[in-house]
């Protein structure tokens, strides 16, 4: 994350606020207010051993470079606010966009393959018909998933691979990666994903994240513990960025 984070402008924060599913982080550049969305992750925490956000009620006044290096923090919170503010910041690259989201790029590129998926997405019965074989992996599985510690077993099976973002959070995506085929596909998907071509490098193929274009109802959804299809239907564009785009 570090070449990401040397790219994010030093700006002042419009606001931080932490949501039950959702963090968001706005700022001022270049004269336009940016978001951006990360997954709330609360991580352990132990009430005797003092505050999850020390800087509670002071993130406002905080620069957007002090937020994003949070991303590299050892309080999973902390990450969360990190990679909000990486997401509202990032260089952007429309003209590398496709309006697409993850279900129907997956769908295309696992016809006939097998596809390992890790997170659990509202999409996975669709998607089962859609490709050859669908493996689901999951910290707390459910049916028809296996548990996110069979990915090394699991990984080096699959043609198609889809880690959600919240991995970036949770600091396990570089092992994942490792488990995975060269010649495999290998996508990030969810709206904590930084759609920043710098993670190309990682051989990562597909980026599937979150744009927020409509920051007051988004926000508004975000503070009041939306999902991310309330919070998508408030006023969040859902793209994909590839190495080779169609």
């Amino acid at each position: 994350m570090e070449e990401i984070i040397a790219t994010i402008p030093d700006v002042p924060i419009n606001f931080v606020r932490i949501g039950l599913h959702w963090t968001i982080v706005a700022a001022e550049v270049d004269g336009e207010t940016r978001a951006g969305l990360a997954s709330t992750v609360i991580g352990k925490h132990d009430h005797h051993h003092g505050p999850m956000v020390p800087e509670a009620g002071e993130l406002d006044n905080m620069s957007s470079r002090q937020l994003a290096l949070l991303a590299q923090s050892d309080t999973a919170l902390l990450r969360s606010i990190g990679f909000a503010t990486i997401n509202a910041l990032i260089s952007h690259h429309p003209e590398m966009w496709e309006d697409l989201n993850a279900e129907q790029v997956l769908a295309d590129q696992g016809k006939d393959k097998v596809v390992a998926l890790i997170g659990s997405f509202p999409f996975i019965s669709r998607l089962r018909s859609e490709v050859g074989e669908l493996i689901v992996l999951e910290q707390n599985p459910g049916n028809d998933e296996l548990p996110a510690s069979s990915a090394p077993n699991i990984l080096p099976q699959a043609d198609v691979v889809a880690i959600t973002g919240m991995t970036l959070i949770n600091q396990t995506l570089d092992g994942l990666l490792q488990h995975c085929r060269p010649d495999s596909k290998v996508m990030i998907l969810g709206p904590t994903t930084p759609l920043s071509p710098l993670l190309f490098k990682k051989n990562i193929h597909m980026l599937s994240g979150a744009v927020v274009e409509k920051i007051e109802p988004v926000l508004q959804a975000v503070c009041q513990g939306a999902n991310f299809r309330q919070v998508h239907h408030a006023g969040v564009r859902l793209v994909t960025i590839r190495t080779n785009p169609i």
